[in-house]
């Protein structure tokens, strides 16, 4: 026997008080719900802010989204991140990719992406900034 169904025995008239609940239908855009603080300010304007505004994704965080967000732009893996900075309003990484992949693997040709995070760790822009067959050497 299956449980009572409350829906079903409201009368026509009566309406149901139960929150409805909606979710999100994917991961990424999933987004926190805000929190703000009680205390408000004269100018109507809330003085809180949100959990998630006020800190900035780790550096090791930022590291994977810049991989990983890069990887679903260009369709390539990429193979490391030499760099990571914080800036002013996030995060600069830059991501090495192989390009094209060659037979003996040092010929292979690489680039180098300067990819900028906002603070959440959100992919804003990215460029190539350097191409390179994978045995080349830097010299500095």
């Amino acid at each position: 026997m299956s449980p009572p169904n409350p829906e079903k025995n409201m009368a026509a008239d009566e309406e149901d008080d139960t929150e409805r609940v909606r979710r999100p239908s994917g991961k990424k855009t999933a987004k926190k719900a805000v929190r703000k603080t009680g205390s408000g300010r004269a100018d109507g304007r809330e003085s809180g802010t949100t959990e998630r505004a006020a800190r900035r994704v780790s550096a090791p965080r930022a590291m994977r989204n810049a991989s990983e967000q890069l990887e679903q732009l260009l369709g390539r893996a990429p193979e490391s991140v030499s760099a990571v900075q914080p800036t002013e309003d996030g995060w600069q990484a830059d991501v090495e990719v192989l390009e094209l992949e060659r037979v003996p693997g040092t010929t292979s040709v690489m680039a180098t992406y300067r990819v900028r995070l906002d603070t959440e760790g959100e992919l804003v822009a990215y460029e190539r900034t350097r191409r390179y067959t994978r045995g080349q050497v830097d010299r500095r």
